[in-house]
């Protein structure tokens, strides 16, 4: 799919926009769904023994926040460099898609946040706390410490 052409002792510029659909990648992203096209940009260079290929991969992304539960999306921008073996070309191109698509998967984190400092809910009545607070007491103890309260005097 993504396929650069090779030029001898030099370097090739390439940019490519494909349907996040193309890529199958939405059931390996943890909860989010890459939605439009994924947008390309970069250089490969002929390093010797190996090619070296690095760029940009621009692309939007929608999910439900890990803390408060709501839909959100983001337009996200990755950087890649990798080292390719030269074995890996077929005649005067080589195939980028497994770069492209391993650097996204792994560009994803491990939570998805609405923004960096969602408050998420209240654990007591469910209220998303982005919204404004609740009434709630949501105290919790430190179970290791319950046996402090035997020593109060009254």
């Amino acid at each position: 799919m993504f396929k650069v052409q090779i030029l001898k002792n030099g370097s090739a510029p390439f940019h490519f926009r494909v349907s996040a659909d193309k890529l199958d990648l939405n059931e390996e992203t943890n909860g989010s769904n890459f939605e439009g096209d994924v947008e390309v940009n970069g250089e490969l260079t002929d390093g010797g023994k190996l090619f070296n290929v690095k760029g940009t991969i621009k692309y939007r992304k929608s999910f439900i926040c890990d803390r408060c539960l709501e839909p959100s999306s983001e337009e996200c921008l990755t950087e890649f460099d990798e080292e390719l073996d030269k074995s890996n070309a077929e005649g005067d191109m080589i195939d980028l898609t497994d770069v492209i698509r391993d650097t996204l998967i792994a560009s994803q984190p491990i939570q998805n946040l609405c923004k960096e400092d969602c408050k998420g809910l209240c654990p007591i009545c469910g209220k998303n706390l982005n919204e404004g607070e609740c009434s709630c007491d949501r105290f919790v103890a430190d179970p290791r410490l319950e046996a402090l309260k035997n020593l109060l005097v009254d």
